[in-house]
């Protein structure tokens, strides 16, 4: 076990501290290969397949990670992460941090394999795991098309707020909370990078105790979560409000960097896309509510 933790560190801090696009893609391997034996822990069916899911896209997107920094190479004849020039090796090298991420159009394993994990691993992959793509995506923002950014984001908005309304399963419900989420990083990052960052780190921050919350409650699915009041009301309290916040309702702290990032978007006069993600996230807030309200109205000894 710590070995495999120290490995998963490990390979996240490499790829973040390094400038070369080959140890960069050594330590996302290193990372994934040390997450593999965690996803596939409980002994169950779906957490085998929720392994192969896993190491077959994260192998997709490296793949690509290393056909775009090799053509890279080839074009200009340095393997420096910030000197990533080429037009096709951006557009490619963006898609495969996009994968490896969960960001959509390429986002259909991220629920698939937080169902077939523990919450502790899913915990796992929707934050620590995000870190690696998220710095790599930092560091070439500067070269990337920001019509491509904007467009995935929306996308990834749009997924998130669809996706989630329908779900029962906790689980899947914080995966595409999380696609929601990636999607406003994705689509401030062409503008404003250091914004974007700050937007993930929130996220993280927010998602982390409602994780770690629904362990400890054992809740797996909205019908746990309405069963939970009873016995232990605060801890309930807590996710219902972490989940408001989540959503960007004012006046949680996930307000914030919404707020900043439609700032940015109509400072730069862009404001057809400010207004597509603010009707975005009244999608995403519609299952945000639908959950506060299961837990706080119906199962409340007040009603």
């Amino acid at each position: 076990i710590t070995i495999i933790t120290l490995s998963i560190i490990m390979g996240t801090i490499m790829t973040m501290s390094s400038s070369n696009w080959l140890m960069a893609w050594i330590g996302l391997e290193l990372n994934m290969l040390a997450i593999l034996p965690i996803i596939s822990k409980p002994k169950t069916t779906r957490a085998s397949e929720a392994t192969i899911k896993y190491f077959l896209t994260q192998a997709i997107a490296s793949a690509m990670m290393l056909l775009s920094s090799t053509t890279n190479a080839w074009q200009t004849g340095s393997w420096d992460i910030l000197e990533l020039k080429n037009k096709f090796s951006t557009t490619i090298m963006t898609l495969s941090l996009m994968m490896k991420m969960g960001a959509a159009p390429i986002h259909f394993w991220l629920p698939e394999v937080l169902q077939g994990t523990t919450l502790q691993t899913a915990l796992l992959i929707t934050t620590w795991q995000k870190l690696a793509p998220i710095s790599l995506m930092y560091m070439i923002s500067n070269n990337i098309q920001p019509a491509l950014l904007m467009s995935a984001g929306i996308l990834s908005m749009i997924v998130g707020g669809l996706g989630g309304i329908n779900q029962t399963q906790l689980r899947k419900t914080m995966a595409y909370s999380s696609i929601n989420n990636l999607g406003w990083t994705i689509m401030i990052m062409a503008l404003s990078p250091n914004l974007a960052v700050m937007n993930i780190f929130i996220y993280m921050i927010m998602t982390t105790p409602i994780f770690l919350m629904m362990t400890s409650t054992s809740t797996k699915t909205l019908q746990n979560l309405t069963t939970t009041w009873t016995t232990s009301t605060a801890t309930t309290l807590s996710i219902a409000l972490l989940m408001l916040s989540t959503s960007g309702l004012p006046p949680f702290t996930g307000f914030m960097p919404k707020m900043l990032a439609l700032n940015e978007l109509i400072t730069q006069k862009l404001t057809t896309l400010a207004t597509l993600a603010i009707m975005t996230s009244l999608v995403s807030l519609l299952f945000y509510l639908r959950i506060t309200y299961l837990i706080m109205v119906l199962t409340s000894p007040m009603t």
